[in-house]
């Protein structure tokens, strides 16, 4: 199937297609033909992600309040960042098990993707699948990152507004996660609050944010069960609540203007490290640097500058 064609089955919202396209930016498969047909009927959607440590809910949470968006009649797209197979690189799928039951909901697209040794929480194609999703007419596209740590913090250039869940018995640990995801939260969710400590890692937050800046937006603190659908709606609620303030304080085009110099940033590195390793064992490339570089024929700085100058006269 041509990008064309597939574009306009995208565009017409047929599900099948939007899966073979985002199997197609995952693989690399003529990307830019694609998006060159989808990026202008995008910008619709909002993009919500859902970060935080191993074992705080995310997944359940995150099923929780696609049915909340679906029962304002919204439809919602997902994309769960799983943990990749060390023998496959593909995704281990986690996350699609956990949200089983949102299968039989025509109005709901799950899709877990591999983050295939991409750093930062997310898959290196989640731009373009939230794209895919975008065009294809998903109000609401919710964005769930690996849950490997602190270092989580891409979600922040790919989402307009981010919930950082914090499960309850971190104690000193939230101080460590502070330099970490705990900064990008626009919302902070306190999942599993019927369990001990959660007053006292709500209360941690709270004193977190008394001694940090936050704009105009200060990030509240939400106290969940999602596996009893607690506390979900204020979550939406306060979803909504920031989207509105973004709208109205003008830091809704700001952040799209960060997301989309990231994004080109990102592209570009890609296609220079492409160009490398395309000249790799050229004269003069990289290889021979390499081996310069070892035998103290060149430092670093100077080989680095030679392959640049190289690579970009073309």
């Amino acid at each position: 199937m041509t990008p064309d064609s597939l574009a306009a089955e995208v565009l017409s919202g047929n599900p099948r297609a939007v899966g073979r396209a985002i199997t197609r930016v995952e693989r690399g498969d003529d990307v830019a033909g694609l998006l060159a047909v989808l990026s202008p009927r995008t910008g619709a959607a909002q993009v919500l992600g859902v970060t935080g440590p191993p074992g705080a809910g995310k997944s359940t949470l995150v099923t929780r309040i696609a049915a909340a968006f679906r029962r304002q009649g919204k439809r919602v797209g997902i994309v769960a960042i799983d943990p990749s197979s060390p023998f496959s690189g593909g995704a281990i799928l986690g996350d699609r098990i956990r949200m089983n039951e949102l299968d039989s909901d025509p109005g709901v697209f799950i899709r877990s993707m591999a983050t295939r040794g991409a750093m930062g929480g997310l898959s290196r194609a989640t731009n373009d699948a939230v794209d895919v999703l975008d065009a294809a007419g998903f109000e609401v596209v919710v964005i769930e990152t690996v849950g490997v740590g602190q270092d989580e913090v891409d979600v922040v250039r790919a989402a307009d507004s981010v919930a950082v869940v914090v499960p309850p018995g971190l104690g000193d640990d939230i101080q460590a996660l502070k330099a970490g995801i705990l900064e990008i939260a626009d919302l902070f969710v306190v999942n599993k609050a019927d369990r001990d400590g959660a007053d006292r890692t709500a209360a941690e937050l709270q004193m977190n944010l008394d001694f940090s800046e936050h704009g105009g937006w200060r990030p509240p603190i939400v106290r969940t069960v999602a596996t009893r659908g607690d506390g979900v709606g204020e979550v939406v609620e306060q979803f909504e609540a920031h989207r509105n303030h973004l709208a109205a304080s003008g830091e809704a085009r700001e952040r799209r203007l960060r997301r989309s110099r990231a994004r080109l940033r990102a592209l570009l590195e890609a296609k220079f490290f492409r160009a490398v390793e395309n000249d790799a064992h050229n004269p003069r490339g990289l290889e021979d640097a390499v081996a310069r570089l070892t035998d103290r024929l060149v430092d670093p700085y100077s080989a680095a500058d030679e392959l640049f100058r190289r690579i970009a006269a073309g």
